[in-house]
């Protein structure tokens, strides 16, 4: 009796002992494809393939801290849901004070592009007919909002971010019979933002405005004199930053986006646009902790989320678009972002049925999301290469392919 418990002792402990000492766990796939997954995955790397029902397919480093680059967005959109809420729309208000000034005050829409211009300026037309100033107050915004990982390039990844901001901060143009022209036909070439161009010396492209002298700022005031003379609207004095008082100012205008937030996470996650991603963080925090937004605050409000909804135990943000290498989490914890991300699962770009956001910087190639089989169900992967000349490719092919057998 005594043997046959030492060895149903031995035996217990031995698996015991593998189980623990076993970087990697794996049901339900076979055996060539654990293999190759874990071939694939190397020390500064980690994979995590969960089924519907949450149980682990295939896990290796998941509890490694990686820089998880643009999937953090998956992130950043769940702080914003859960702050501003998915029906929140993004507002800009109107004054007229006693000096006949048009003062406009934003509050970080990162929707007003040209085309919300235009139909801005259409409504403040029914309302006035001349104006002497246009000032600008961006105040709901700390300013300058400097964000980790962004640079004073002229790439659109790189645009800064702001109260009242038009267009992304960015301007798109070209030369045509050597005269410069806008390359977008909704959005005019300004002189403000031509004497830019002159200064750069660039022959076509795109160009950001930055925080140095207002310029984001103004570059959305003159934006919106344009269009307001088009609207017949006269404007008698200059553009420059200033104020609302509520108190004095005569409110004629409460513009509402025709955006709502779920759009907007559709469109950043599409199109992986950095600056949404951070206003709409900042914004959050501007919401869970009073104005002016800062990302400090923005920051704070995605970590209390991440500890006391989530229950994140490794991830650390210095902000939200994953441009920052500073920005850390693991697999463990990406896989509970996409398991409360699941009901907006269909805001992710997807092709066949893989919804998904990718991740890139020098040396990173990540990516996270979901894989629906033929029932349905969806099965959450994350993937993070944090090695130098390695990607997601090999990877996702064979995790594709199981998922699909899976589903049969």
């Amino acid at each position: 009796m005594k043997s046959t418990n030492s060895l149903k002792f031995f035996i217990f402990t031995f698996f015991l002992c593998l189980l623990i000492t076993v970087p990697w766990q794996a049901t339900g796939l076979d055996a060539e494809t654990r293999d190759d997954f874990t071939n694939l995955i190397g020390k500064h790397d980690a994979l995590l393939v969960t089924a519907p029902d949450g149980s682990i397919l295939f896990s290796k480093n998941s509890e490694k801290i990686l820089t998880p680059a643009s999937t953090l967005k998956i992130f950043t959109a769940l702080v914003a849901l859960h702050y501003l809420g998915p029906d929140y729309k993004f507002t800009t208000e109107f004054y007229l004070d006693n000096e006949q000034n048009l003062k406009i005050k934003g509050y970080g829409d990162p929707l007003l592009i040209s085309e919300v211009l235009q139909e801005i300026s259409k409504k403040v037309g029914t309302k006035i007919k001349k104006v002497s100033d246009i000032v600008l107050d961006y105040s709901y915004f700390a300013q300058p909002l400097t964000i980790p990982g962004i640079s004073s390039s002229t790439q659109p990844y790189d645009a800064p971010n702001g109260a009242l901001c038009a267009n992304f901060n960015t301007v798109n143009f070209k030369q045509l019979n050597g005269i410069y022209v806008s390359a977008e036909p909704q959005t005019p070439l300004l002189p403000f933002a031509l004497k830019r161009i002159k200064k750069l010396g660039l022959r076509h492209g795109r160009i950001v405005f930055s925080h140095n002298n207002n310029d984001c700022t103004f570059y959305a005031g003159h934006l919106i004199k344009y269009f307001l003379n088009n609207e017949g609207i006269q404007t008698t004095g200059i553009v420059k930053t200033g104020s609302v008082h509520k108190n004095k100012d005569r409110l004629i205008l409460r513009y509402v986006s025709k955006f709502s937030l779920v759009e907007i996470i559709s469109r950043l996650l599409e199109f992986s646009n950095n600056y949404t991603t951070n206003q709409l963080l900042i914004a959050a925090g501007a919401k869970a902790y009073g104005p002016p937004g800062t990302l400090e605050k923005g920051v704070l409000a995605a970590l209390s989320y991440a500890k006391n909804i989530l229950y994140l135990k490794d991830t650390h943000i210095t902000e939200g678009s994953g441009i920052s290498r500073k920005n850390k989490t693991c697999a463990k914890d990406m896989e509970k972002i996409l398991k409360a991300f699941e009901p907006y699962h269909s805001l992710m770009r997807h092709e066949d049925r893989e919804f998904y956001k990718t991740g890139t910087l020098k040396g990173i190639n990540t990516r996270a999301g979901y894989i629906e089989n033929t029932k349905g169900q969806l099965y959450r992967f994350v993937v993070l290469i944090n090695t130098p000349g390695k990607s997601t490719k090999r990877i996702m092919k064979k995790l594709y392919q199981n998922v699909k057998c899976e589903a049969k």
